[in-house]
């Protein structure tokens, strides 16, 4: 795990992996119908937007954030 090769150095490791989220990129393309379908897969019934995705990162690199080392943070709305 890289978080524990960057031991003592004070650097913290995350990713963030997003689900369905409504950019340009993923609705482009896709039948109305489609987009509906996927945001209905959530638990919480909408497709993300950009800006739930950069309140977790803004989490993540801020001072609330430095103590969370090592995760995969799921901005998917519940999604399993």
């Amino acid at each position: 795990m890289f978080a524990n090769e960057l031991r003592g150095r004070g650097v913290s490791v995350n990713a963030v992996a997003p689900g369905p989220t409504a950019t340009a990129l993923f609705l482009e393309g896709k039948p109305q119908e489609v987009i509906d379908r996927m945001a209905k897969l959530p638990p919480l019934e909408r497709l993300g937007r950009p800006e739930d995705t950069a309140a977790v990162v803004a989490f993540l690199v801020g001072p609330e954030g430095g103590w969370v080392n090592g995760q995969t943070v799921r901005v998917n709305g519940g999604m399993v």
